[in-house]
């Protein structure tokens, strides 16, 4: 598909950039408050970390495998690397930038000091300093030297080392210190004048005592470095047999993947620089010189310092629909009407409620539930192990292959296991994303069945700043499919046509195309015809295309996309009918909602799903419908604030530049993730 000169699709890596510019932007705006500005500064590199561990690791390797690719806009996988580290050397030094002249200045101006030198320490804070590294540091230290006996040790993935060089009677060395994950990153000193808190580094702490570690030598040069490793799990799952002991396997492979990434503290000189790279196979553009504090996510520290509550947003007022109901009470509520939960603004623990009514309600006969993400101390799963030591039948089952919480759900499937919980681990090929939970319950006699259906995960701590949608329901079609869905997916049958629900892998993109289809029959019959779609990351070829088509064709398109979109909105001729907006603000927009005019009956969906290749093929996903007129008003409301947000809304452009809106003269203010909360 081509439109003159102008590109019709942006690529995939370059759109995900550009998003966590747009977090960043977050970090320096002044209308937020100083330790929120903190945070969006982690989040960005926490970000940046995820994005080389997995994607450009993955390009990485397709390179080295002398098989060179192409992005959806025509860019080698050579080129593309060298234009990714390029867009993040410059990202980088924004981040260093807002963090000195900006972020450490503000904390400072709020008596939240952060020394980095030796030179800013009292007499008083250097004795504190050396009793706390004699107590709780020293013993923990492994100074590691390298020589031809002891060769460059294979250091984590993600941690803090210092490189030292020393010298000894004229003779250099070098060697490493890995600065401990397991202590705090920053210690607390006694109080300053006027209640100012003054904070010093670990590594700090470390390069003071280094005479301790290497008696009798010279310490010359002191450079703090940090490596990013390769930590997409590789599992072959056709010719394994225990999934869950190669995933197990695999998370161990994780520690000690191929360097990607490194960076370094100060001017670090050539000669060590070389061999550092060299050791590492690293390549010039994949290391990073920094001017300050390496891993800035360590300093979400200071976001949970006490008494800081005047640093950050305040906090939402939950409110809870179902508040203190008995649980025949909250299933008659169910049966009367859908129910629909906005999170934040609505409480998680409705649901959470929910399940733990139901783990010791005696009319409850059985629990399906699959789980992809959960929190460390889930309620949830203490929900579910009660209900299985009650006797109820409780099927869980697991994705462990949920990138990074792999670990976590081993060890918590485990734990449901033993309490006599079901667990089905995942299915193969596939990853299980959908978020489903099915309670059976005997009422009079009948069996009736509850559903509940998410945009996000069952993960009480994410779901205090993800904005996601839920729907409790007892709708036979909806319920009767997601009964036909577990099944499916503790059996591996074959994925059948569902009455309501659409699924992935089998018929979800499909069924969406054939949506936009629709709105462009009925603008070319000149029925009404629109099309609003929000979700995280719009890639995938065949819906762009196809919205194109709509475009063309006088349909108005509006797509809220918060992260990765692949769309050129506004080509004459191609695009001009389609808007792209971007929310980036104190929640992180979450819920996937996909609506289609159908000639004045509008169809309302929430999925599970983004449009993106890898969650039409790769993954079991779910779109389902809302029916309940209540539910779709509010579900219209929330769409009609987000459409007017002037503060947090950034436009895309044709150029692929993204704009920040701000009010017109005399037009109102609208911050959508602050007046949600009122809806």
């Amino acid at each position: 598909m081509k439109n003159n000169s102008t590109p019709v699709f942006l690529d995939r890596e370059l759109s995900w950039l550009d998003f966590n510019s747009r977090v960043l932007e977050e970090a320096c705006d002044e209308t937020n408050p100083i330790l929120e500005k903190l945070k969006f500064l982690c989040i960005t590199e926490s970000n940046l970390d995820e994005f080389y561990m997995v994607r450009v690791a993955g390009l990485r390797e397709e390179l080295n495998s002398g098989i060179e690719g192409k992005s959806l806009i025509g860019l080698k996988t050579s080129d593309l690397l060298q234009i990714i580290s390029k867009k993040v050397n410059e990202f980088v030094k924004k981040q260093y930038t807002i963090l000195e002249e900006k972020i450490l200045p503000e904390l400072k101006a709020n008596k939240i000091n952060i020394l980095q030198n030796n030179s800013e320490l009292k007499s008083s804070e250097i004795a504190f300093i050396k009793k706390y590294y004699k107590e709780e540091v020293s013993s923990i230290l492994t100074p590691l030297a390298i020589d031809p006996s002891h060769p460059f040790p294979h250091l984590l993935n993600r941690s803090l080392n210092l490189a030292i060089s020393l010298s000894e009677e004229g003779k250099t060395s070098f060697a490493i210190v890995q600065v401990p994950s397991v202590l705090p990153r920053f210690l607390e000193l006694p109080k300053g004048i006027e209640g100012e808190r003054r904070f010093f580094p670990l590594e700090g702490i470390i390069t003071l005592h280094l005479s301790d570690l290497f008696f009798g030598m010279t310490v010359n040069e002191i450079h703090a470095f940090k490596i990013i490793r390769d930590s997409e799990l590789s599992i072959d799952e056709e010719n394994q047999g225990d999934l869950l002991t190669s995933v197990k396997k695999e998370l161990r492979n994780r520690f000690w993947g191929e360097a990607v990434r490194l960076d370094v503290h100060n001017k670090i000189p050539e000669s060590l620089k070389a061999t550092v790279m060299e050791l590492l196979k690293i390549q010039s553009h994949e290391f990073f010189e920094l001017s300050n504090i390496l891993n800035l996510s360590d300093l979400m520290f200071f976001y949970g310092l006490s008494g800081t509550g005047h640093l950050k947003f305040p906090q939402v007022q939950h409110k809870n629909l179902l508040g203190d109901m008995p649980i025949d009470k909250i299933f008659q509520t169910i049966r009367k009407g859908d129910l629909i939960f906005h999170h934040p603004y609505d409480t998680f623990q409705s649901v959470e409620n929910l399940l733990k009514f139901a783990s010791t309600d005696p009319k409850v006969l059985g629990i399906k539930m699959t789980l992809y993400r959960t929190s460390g101390d889930s309620p949830i799963i203490q929900y579910l192990k009660q209900a299985a030591e009650n006797g109820k039948q409780v099927t869980v089952l697991v994705e462990l292959k949920a990138r990074f919480d792999e670990e976590r759900n081993i060890i918590w499937a485990q734990r449901l296991e033993d309490s006599g919980v079901h667990v089905v681990y995942g299915v193969k090929g596939l990853k299980i994303h959908c978020k489903l939970l099915l309670i059976v319950r005997r009422e009079t006699d009948k069996l009736k069945r509850y559903v509940h259906l998410s945009t996000g995960n069952y993960n009480s701590a994410t779901a205090k700043y993800y904005t996601d949608l839920s729907l409790f329901t007892n709708n036979i079609s909806i319920t009767d499919d997601v009964v036909t869905l577990f099944n499916v997916l503790t059996s591996s049958a074959k994925m059948p046509r569902l009455q309501m629900i659409s699924a992935a892998p089998t018929y979800l993109r499909d069924d969406i195309i054939e949506l936009i289809k629709k709105e462009v029959d009925n603008a070319k019959k000149g029925l009404p015809a629109k099309i609003f779609l929000k979700m995280n990351s719009l890639v995938d070829s065949g819906v762009i295309e196809n919205l194109y088509k709509a475009s063309n064709a006088g349909v108005k398109v509006n797509l809220v996309i918060r992260g990765i979109c692949c769309l050129v909105p506004n080509i004459v001729g191609l695009s001009e009918n389609i808007e792209v907006r971007s929310i980036v603000g104190r929640f992180l927009e979450h819920s996937r909602i996909y609506i289609f005019e159908n000639a004045g009956d509008p169809k309302v969906y929430l999925a599970s799903a983004d449009c993106m290749p890898r969650n039409f093929f790769k993954r079991i996903e779910v779109m389902f419908p809302i029916l309940d007129s209540k539910v779709k008003a509010k579900i219209f409301g929330i769409i009609e604030l987000i459409l007017r947000d002037n503060i947090k809304a950034r436009i895309l452009g044709n150029d692929g530049i993204y704009k920040k809106l701000s009010p017109k003269e005399n037009e109102t203010t609208v911050d959508s993730q602050i007046e949600l909360e009122f809806l």
